[in-house]
């Protein structure tokens, strides 16, 4: 099948995350090649632009009350748009713990933000989207959802099973139902961007050590200079939103070269 590239079609994301860090690079960059952009953050916008809207919102509330958010992403005239795309990339870091001691109020919210609101986005999206229109989903992962790291229990965990709704996802496109429409050009990358410097770094490297007492692997992390600028794995995430002929679901690292 041949999809459609009119340019006077538009293509418009959904990225959350976008006050700071890799959100707020991919949202840059996509409106950088003509992108619309949904924007979903707890903190203002850290820019404007006539084609970025953005939603001030705590995604733990997707929990409570889903039509308080859905309400507020309203996409452009589905009729005009050539292609959708997600990127689910906010994240809390906090739970940075000893299991023993997480509290199961905190690791509620932890799984609202970094779990549910995720899973809940990509219904939305496919929602929101015909099914001839392109659709590229990114589920920002980590080293910590495929690798069991101490005191990273719900942080980790979250990612795992994050990892797992997108490959459960794209299964129902492979064995279509009632109420599971195939996709012939949907897809979902699980991508880790390696060591980035964002705020979940920072809150690593700031936890004293009785409350987490692995914090050496962060500090040596910035000693050798290795995390890399938000700008480039927003770069791949980009470049993947606009791709097309990927299988229905992937899963990469940032390439270091």
């Amino acid at each position: 099948m041949k999809y459609d590239s009119d340019p006077k079609r538009t293509k418009s994301a959904i990225v959350t995350g976008t006050s700071a860090g890799v959100g707020e690079a991919v949202a840059r960059q996509l409106l950088e090649r003509g992108w619309s952009v949904i924007g979903i953050a707890r903190r203002p916008a850290p820019f404007a632009h006539d084609r970025y809207r953005h939603v001030a919102y705590d995604l733990a509330g997707v929990v409570d009350d889903p039509a308080a958010l859905e309400s507020q992403l309203t996409l452009p005239d589905v009729q005009t748009l050539r292609r959708i795309g997600l990127v689910n990339n906010a994240a809390v870091p906090q739970g940075l713990m000893p299991v023993a001691r997480l509290d199961p109020r905190e690791l509620a919210r932890i799984y609202a933000v970094n779990l549910i609101a995720p899973v809940w986005l990509m219904g939305y999206a496919l929602r929101a989207a015909p099914t001839d229109t392109p659709v590229r989903i990114v589920n920002v992962s980590s080293g910590a959802g495929t690798t069991g790291f101490a005191g990273l229990a719900a942080y980790g965990s979250g990612k795992a099973a994050l990892r797992l709704a997108g490959m459960s996802l794209a299964r129902e496109w492979d064995t279509p139902s009632s109420t599971a429409a195939p996709r012939e050009n949907a897809a979902i990358l699980s991508y880790e961007p390696g060591v980035v410097d964002t705020e979940m770094q920072r809150y690593a490297r700031s936890r004293p050590a009785d409350e987490f007492p692995w914090a050496q692997m962060f500090h040596d992390f910035a000693a050798r200079g290795v995390a890399v600028p938000p700008e480039r794995p927003a770069r791949e995430i980009v470049e993947f939103l606009e791709s097309d002929g990927q299988p229905p679901f992937a899963e990469h690292r940032l390439r270091m070269s």
